[in-house]
């Protein structure tokens, strides 16, 4: 369990780094957009973090950068494709910040940082390990944001399209919760700095 914890938290993009928060703070008002977003961000620096190994090796330096975004851009446009045709509610609800992922730091700073310089079977298991915790991260925050904003758990709405299932879990609705501020850019912030302070606690704890 140590060794899980130290895995997806150690190093962690965002715990650690602070990178990547724009998706964190913009689309995590529902437990299923910041899963799915968490997903998408493994899945698009996974591949990257190959490709950009792969040809480290013809990439001249001066060029990097704009070689790495294209690539980037590449994947997230075809991912793109995939969530407007079997999924529009997704495609919606994600708005701009799913081409945004474009410059995304996480994903950039990963290619320029350890994909350019390493092996393809240390790039893959740096990005798995990156990504990973990107989704764990992002999907805690997005869970407390519905359930305090909201008083539910979506875990599947607006992909039903694409999986034939529709689960949303009322959990309570009282006096006191849930708060709408939960689900503003300012709670974001609370809950996501909750989080980070909770996790160092607990890393801190097992060192």
């Amino acid at each position: 369990m140590r060794k899980i914890f130290k895995f997806l938290f150690n190093d962690n993009p965002i715990l650690i780094f602070t990178l990547g928060l724009c998706s964190v703070l913009a689309i995590t008002t529902t437990f299923e957009k910041s899963y799915i977003m968490g997903i998408i961000i493994l899945i698009v620096l996974i591949l990257c973090n190959i490709i950009t190994s792969i040809i480290k090796k013809i990439v001249k330096e001066e060029i990097r950068i704009p070689v790495y975004i294209i690539i980037i851009a590449t994947i997230i446009t075809i991912i793109q494709i995939f969530i407007s045709r079997y999924s529009p509610n997704l495609y919606k609800a994600f708005g701009i910040y799913l081409p945004l992922l474009t410059v995304n730091c996480v994903l950039l700073g990963s290619c320029l940082s350890y994909a350019s310089s390493h092996s393809i079977k240390d790039s893959f298991l740096n990005a798995l390990k990156n990504g990973l915790g990107y989704l764990v991260v992002i999907s805690i925050i997005g869970f407390l944001r519905e359930l305090l904003g909201s008083g539910k758990i979506t875990i599947m709405n607006d992909i039903s399209l694409l999986t034939g299932y529709r689960f949303i879990i009322d959990v309570f609705n009282n006096d006191i919760l849930p708060n709408k501020i939960f689900l503003t850019s300012g709670g974001a912030f609370i809950l996501l700095g909750l989080v980070m302070g909770i996790i160092r606690k607990l890393n801190r704890g097992d060192n």
